[in-house]
């Protein structure tokens, strides 16, 4: 279970940060950068963990605490599927944890990152693997970034309901590619990801022949 170790020992303002979305074929990369004040409460600890370790319902009782305690500064940053086109998947992670970390109320004094890559941030960070189940500052900051891009895609399945993206958040599951390969490429979808590249260039899977671009 994460704790509070880290950013105890460093003393001064420490943000955790964490993104969500690299791998899927359709939506933005979405980050979110969390500063507690003056550590975590027990109560509020205990909800806390790597988000993919939580039921969907478990992330959204943690996402509407940590929005309720005090002392608590959350930000969120994205970036678009126009942006990971132009400078890549990695590099809009990056774009999207520097937004977040610049829309905290307070600039921290080290920042501490799930991974082993991090962008330049104007202070010191710390890059922790498997950090969301090692720090509480990063497991929030996994929560919350987890469940808005869960929301964002549901308002976005609701506009393109052929994808299934209220279940799958864009994700290449089976039932997402098939979908892809009978209703097309939405606006949503990233063009050099997987099977959309491959229909992009008219390489159709399992005997299609027909690419539709959706519209």
């Amino acid at each position: 279970m994460p704790d509070y170790t880290r950013e105890a020992q460093h003393g001064g303002r420490v943000a955790g940060v964490d993104e969500v979305g690299r791998g899927p074929l359709a939506g933005p990369v979405v980050a979110a950068a969390v500063l507690f004040d003056a550590g975590v409460p027990r109560k509020l600890a205990a909800q806390l963990d790597d988000s993919k370790k939580l039921t969907p319902a478990a992330r959204e009782r943690a996402y509407v605490a940590l929005h309720a305690a005090r002392g608590v500064q959350i930000a969120v940053g994205a970036a678009s599927v126009a942006e990971i086109a132009r400078i890549n998947i990695l590099q809009a992670a990056f774009l999207a944890m520097r937004r977040a970390v610049l829309r905290l109320p307070v600039a921290p004094d080290l920042v501490l990152v799930d991974g082993n890559a991090a962008p330049d941030f104007g202070c010191p960070v710390q890059c922790v693997v498997g950090g969301d189940g090692e720090s509480l500052s990063i497991a929030a900051a996994s929560i919350v970034a987890k469940v808005v891009r869960d929301r964002l895609m549901l308002r976005l399945a609701r506009r393109w309901p052929a994808y299934g993206w209220e279940s799958n958040a864009g994700y290449g599951t089976v039932q997402h590619r098939d979908a892809l390969c009978r209703a097309g490429i939405s606006p949503h979808h990233r063009g050099a990801f997987g099977l959309v590249r491959q229909l992009s260039l008219g390489l159709v899977p399992d005997g299609d022949s027909v690419l539709r671009v959706a519209s």
